[in-house]
């Protein structure tokens, strides 16, 4: 009798979300073999890491060859904007993301809206301004809060939502400074809900729906981060929403991809605003794994699905055996996630803090994910980035499962960082009218 060799998965990646992806892809009951490039400390944990980077696309592509991966799952953006997927694929490698044409729906803020404007997708009115001195004319046609956002990829940070004129000008100034282009939105009231969907090119199909906090402050004060902490499921998404969602957002960008020659597979992350009324609009999408979010909804799916197989089966284009699959979309629990930061973030910040973690055996229900972290040459774990640990608990309730992450958080010595307070705090309750 012959013995089914495990499958070779290469993670691309060193953050949060790749940790999360790692864990996750751990509990497949194919017992995939699990490397990542380049990883951080957790990941070495569950993972064997090597150390060419992420958008180091000859040596990704040369070791995929050599060590006969079987699946390359991208985690950050860049990778996917440099065309990394369409370098495996000619290769014959199997990879997780969309193609270099695809991702410009990440890299390039006016592309995207204007696929929206050919999928009639519901957004805020914009004006693309390709000079500065465009930029503050076209001001006058808006009203404050401005929404700047450079044209362009940011790592979550390129968007100023401004008050007043003088902020708004402020932030042109900066986009001026780093010759981008620069898109100007309507700015939307309602709650903000990411919604993750695995796409094969034909079919969308939302995991759960989640809340990022992006500010760096309690109370959303502050500059945009990369995003502070997340909960899901989110208590006012029911069916109903995401029917919504799945009609005039996701089946009709998946429809306009196609006829654009730039057919989406891998994840389509769609960053929406829920208005007071209960209707969705479109603030941005992303084509990768959010960051946070991964980190709240694969623990709430990890150990009901196959996540390694629903990667594979959406890399090679075909996910229909999943649609509908009540495991996707109705969890047992809700789960928080916590990030801690280092001081200055998302401005300018120290590394090489000590972090110590607790010694104890963790709870099921608590998860510590590494993301910006390393061993220095004393072996002691160390921070190594903005966002360097992701803190998530899941509970029967969403307010427990709260509790008991900033209880997790509070058992981690980490002097050189900080969190915010009120993740998941006061959720509130649109309802559609």
């Amino acid at each position: 009798m012959t013995t089914q060799q495990s499958p070779k998965v290469l993670v691309l990646g060193s953050g949060g979300r790749e940790h999360a992806l790692l864990v996750a892809l751990s509990k497949s009951p194919q017992r995939p073999e699990l490397i990542v490039a380049e990883g951080n400390a957790g990941c070495a944990e569950v993972a064997t890491c090597l150390d060419f980077s992420a958008t180091d696309s000859h040596a990704i592509l040369m070791f995929a060859k050599t060590q006969k991966v079987n699946l390359v799952v991208v985690g950050p953006e860049q990778p996917l904007v440099e065309g990394v997927v369409d370098a495996l694929n000619a290769e014959g490698i199997a990879a997780f993301g969309p193609s270099q044409a695809a991702a410009q729906l990440e890299a390039s803020k006016v592309y995207a809206k204007r696929i929206m404007e050919k999928a009639n997708v519901p957004t805020a009115g914009y004006a693309y301004c390709e000079t500065a001195e465009a930029a503050r004319k076209a001001l006058d046609g808006f009203t404050p809060p401005y929404v700047i956002k450079e044209d362009g990829l940011a790592g979550g940070k390129g968007v100023t939502v401004a008050e007043t004129l003088e902020d708004a000008h402020a932030a042109i100034a900066r986009a001026e400074q780093k010759n981008v282009p620069i898109v100007i939105e309507e700015f939307l009231q309602g709650e903000e809900l990411s919604v993750l969907a695995i796409c094969d090119g034909n079919r969308a199909i939302p995991l759960l729906s989640a809340q990022d906090f992006k500010r760096v402050g309690d109370g959303n004060t502050g500059p945009n981060t990369g995003g502070m902490g997340a909960y899901a499921p989110v208590p006012f998404v029911d069916k109903a929403l995401m029917n919504v969602i799945q009609s005039t957002i996701l089946d009709p960008m998946l429809k306009t991809m196609r006829d654009e020659g730039a057919s989406f597979k891998g994840i389509l992350y769609a960053g929406l605003m829920i208005h007071p009324n209960g209707d969705p609009y479109v603030v941005e999408f992303n084509v990768r794994f959010g960051d946070p979010e991964t980190q709240v909804v694969l623990p709430l799916l990890q150990d009901r699905i196959d996540l390694l197989q629903l990667l594979m089966d959406s890399a090679n284009g075909d996910v229909s055996k999943w649609v509908e699959n009540p495991a996707l979309q109705a969890p047992e629990q809700s789960a928080v996630t916590i990030v801690m930061a280092a001081n200055g973030y998302p401005d300018d910040y120290a590394k090489g803090h000590r972090i110590r973690l607790p010694q104890a055996h963790r709870p099921d229900h608590t998860q510590i994910y590494h993301a910006g972290t390393m061993l220095n040459d004393a072996g002691e774990l160390v921070s190594n980035g903005g966002r360097v640990l992701t803190v998530t608990a899941t509970g029967e309730t969403l307010d427990m499962a709260r509790e008991r992450a900033y209880a997790a958080v509070q058992t981690i010595s980490f002097e050189g960082g900080f969190n915010r307070s009120d993740i998941a705090a006061n959720v509130k309750h649109p309802t559609r009218t």
